[in-house]
């Protein structure tokens, strides 16, 4: 990192990204990443050190008498330097912080950390939930700037699309604040308020229930309204005539669907509202809204038409309920052959007990996503586009902040990452505005020499264990320096 000094104000000129602060003794920069100390630019956040070890889940060396037992409890790989804190290979023209070797099984091992400056990324949010949180495409704002929008509902979850480099970058500069405040909040497991243009008012935070208007989410659906049908069917048999699992998007009918022939379930004369698909299974029979099973609707009744007189008969039983189990309801025909709301008997208690104990619990999933393959590729190497190659060919692993991520096929290193598999903290800002986010590749060293990697600044993993500003935590999940 360069420093410019001026002999009046004693200032330092950081050049860890575009902005290129001048900072004053003992101030930090606008992102509060770097800071003055006594005359010389230091990284404020300590650099971020893995450790594995027998009480965090490492593996032990069984107790044997084999001679090539080298005496350690824990096998493998134990240490893992990631990129938090490391600092930036801005303006792109140098080598990565750190470009670490280290020995795993044997083999000489490369890591190259740096903390990317990406204003290509945006977080995927999947919000476990069946109520309406708005129509496909709508606006998703916070603090009344347009952030993202909504994508598609998935299988007892809404997604939604946030950042991207056009609310980054080509609105105004406060909806290009906001986006980057929102998603360093939302990638660092904070809570973020989202309101959604013609729907819901959501609280997203990561590995937490979503909040819609308010109200806490317990649990995700157990299925479409056939699947319920399909995997409960048999425990109805025998117990009520009749079963409705309401679904905004397929409505199941027992007596109608394939599962109920199967099991000789008579006609019940049912009339359903909305658009039949197959036999037992209802499109549009409500529309969206945060009621009975993702409709608008407080009174399940409402999607019935009248019975059939030659097939229903007054007494028929029907259990109406929907795919969480939190709405239930029983009824009997009367001699109208209209449905009377009555106690529901204990059996089918414990049936829509058992769908709620099947649904799993409602959270939010928030999936950082970025583009690699621009110009932070030259702190690896001197010819990007082999980094490129070398990941796509699986010689080289991509990690952020320790965490494993997932490399979209096709051009470039496009990634996601789950944000909860990360220290805390991991992620930062700079005012351009851009996010700061840790990426690590790993690879053999005769891989790293091979794809003309600065081999020169490779440093051994004891002296960067021996930094200052070093600080080791614990980690549970596998360390990135082993291939499977």
């Amino acid at each position: 990192m360069s420093e410019t000094t001026s002999a009046v104000t004693d200032k330092i000129r950081c050049d860890a990204c575009p902005v290129m602060c001048y900072i004053k003794p003992g101030a930090a920069g606008a992102c509060d990443r770097y800071a003055n100390q006594d005359g010389k630019l230091v990284r404020v956040d300590p650099h971020i050190v893995l450790e594995r070890t027998v009480s965090q889940g490492g593996k032990l060396v069984p107790f044997s008498r084999s001679e090539d037992w080298d005496g350690k409890l824990v096998q493998g790989p134990s240490t893992f330097v990631t990129a938090i804190g490391a600092g930036t290979t801005y303006p792109d023209y140098k080598p990565a912080p750190f470009i670490v070797s280290s020995e795993v099984d044997g083999v000489d091992m490369v890591t190259v950390v740096t903390e990317g400056i990406f204003s290509y990324c945006g977080v995927k949010v999947k919000i476990d939930t069946d109520r309406y949180l708005g129509p496909e495409t709508a606006t998703v704002r916070a603090q009344g700037e347009a952030v993202g929008h909504v994508t598609t509902s998935e299988y007892g979850s809404q997604m939604l699309s946030l950042g991207g480099v056009h609310h980054l970058t080509g609105g105004s500069k406060k909806e290009g604040r906001v986006t980057c405040d929102t998603l360093m909040d939302l990638s660092n497991c904070k809570a973020v308020e989202l309101t959604i243009d013609g729907g819901a008012t959501v609280v997203v935070q990561a590995g937490q229930s979503p909040i819609v208007n308010g109200v806490k989410e317990e649990r995700m659906r157990v299925g479409c309204g056939s699947a319920t049908i399909g995997m409960f069917a048999k425990q109805w048999h025998g117990k009520v005539d009749e079963v409705v699992v309401v679904d905004d998007h397929i409505t199941g009918v027992l007596s109608e669907h394939q599962a109920g022939k199967l099991l000789d379930i008579a006609d019940t004369g049912i009339k359903m509202k909305g658009r039949r698909s197959t036999p037992g299974r209802y499109f549009q029979v409500a529309d969206p809204g945060t009621g009975w099973g993702g409709t608008n609707i407080s009174d399940p009744l409402a999607i019935l038409g009248p019975f059939d007189a030659k097939e229903a008969k007054a007494g028929l039983t029907m259990l109406m309920v929907s795919t969480t189990g939190e709405h239930a309801s029983y009824y009997v025909l009367d001699d109208a052959l209209k449905p009377v709301e009555t106690e529901m008997p204990a059996d089918l208690k414990f049936s829509v007990e058992r769908i709620q104990e099947n649904c799993e619990p409602a959270l939010c999933t928030v999936l950082f996503m970025a583009g690699a393959g621009g110009s932070l590729r030259a702190g690896v190497t001197d010819n990007p586009v082999r980094l490129t190659r070398s990941v796509k060919d699986a010689l080289t692993r991509v990690t952020s902040g320790g965490a494993p991520v997932y490399v979209w096929p096709g051009g470039g290193i496009t990634y996601m990452v789950d944000v909860t598999q990360m220290p805390t903290g991991a992620f930062g800002y700079v005012p351009t505005p851009a996010l700061v986010a840790p990426i690590e590749f790993t690879m053999t060293l005769s891989d790293y020499a091979a794809l003309g990697g600065h081999m020169d600044y490779v440093r051994p993993l004891s002296e960067v264990q021996a930094g200052d500003d070093v600080r080791q935590v614990p980690w549970q999940q596998p360390l990135p320096g082993r291939r499977a």
